[in-house]
């Protein structure tokens, strides 16, 4: 099978279920499996500028969103080329991913059979879904239900391992310039990393607000600036760092990898703020996910 992925949480999923030799076309973004980007031809690339400052992403997006333009670049005659059996996409977020319809388009102009699935996870639990959805797309379900089963596995031990503690008031930066609450599955990881994200919004969308306008009080704070490694997370919050409540410990995230990416490695996000959150009662992860300021 050909399987054309234009979502960076898709592209995971396929190599999590063991089937990355059956990728033929990749995002910008695809990192994982690892040097994916190497063997497939990327056929989604963004309009934003390498080493734009966070304010500079929001105000282009903004302006781009005005303008009715689009924020990612299909590459169609490259995606004629690999001509896929199956092509994951998204229809959650024009801001993350292209977004269906594009994909809807393109497939009417360069003529492709293949089928479209749509992955567009509000939850943790519907991350689970897609997983059993590619799984049944590719006939790989048996692998699915092994690899939902060890995640659900590791989330029961974080659950055990924070139950009965005091639930400290998480607050969470999705963005910093300007800032953002979260929505979507985020609240949830902090919720089953035994915190509470305040001000969130589960399974809806982010929110821009004012500085002087975020919720307190609060018991720490989770820097995860959407699509940002740690290193930048961590320079992000350091930047911040005077406009957050005083005497609040401060922690940063892999968000790109951990965080934002509706994929199986969002459990390895929940054992990283579990362990920012409660770091006498869970292992401290790998190097390279959170870091404590």
């Amino acid at each position: 099978m050909r399987i054309a992925s234009l979502l960076p949480a898709a592209t995971e999923i396929v190599g999590a279920l063991g089937l990355g030799d059956d990728l033929a076309a990749v995002t910008f973004e695809c990192d994982e499996p690892a040097g994916i980007r190497d063997r497939c031809p990327v056929v989604v690339d963004t309009v934003l500028a390498h080493g734009m400052t966070p304010a500079d992403i929001d105000r282009t997006v903004r302006e781009r969103a005005a303008a009715g333009l689009p924020m990612y670049e299909l590459d169609r005659d490259t995606l004629a080329r690999v001509d896929p059996d199956l092509i994951l996409t998204q229809d959650l977020c024009r801001v993350c991913a292209l977004p269906q319809a594009s994909v809807d388009e393109a497939q009417e102009s360069i003529g492709t059979r293949a089928r479209v699935l749509s992955l567009d996870p509000h939850g943790l639990d519907d991350v689970f879904a897609a997983i059993h959805d590619v799984g049944a797309a590719t006939g790989a379900v048996a692998a699915a239900r092994d690899l939902v089963g060890g995640l659900t596995h590791r989330l029961d031990a974080v659950a055990a391992a924070v139950a009965g503690r005091p639930v400290p008031r998480v607050l969470v930066l999705e963005w910093t310039d300007p800032p953002f609450l979260p929505g979507h599955w985020v609240p949830e990881l902090v919720s089953r990393a035994g915190g509470e994200a305040v001000g969130a919004t589960p399974g809806g969308r982010s929110v821009a607000v004012e500085w002087d306008a975020l919720p307190e009080p609060v018991d720490a704070v989770l820097v995860a600036p959407c699509g940002f490694g740690l290193d930048d997370a961590v320079a992000q919050a350091r930047a911040v760092r005077d406009r957050l409540p005083a005497g609040v410990p401060v922690a940063a995230l892999d968000s790109a990898s951990f965080v934002v990416r509706a994929g199986p490695r969002l459990v390895d996000g929940v054992e990283a703020i579990a362990w920012a959150l409660h770091p006498d009662a869970v292992p401290e992860p790998p190097p390279g996910r959170v870091v404590r300021l």
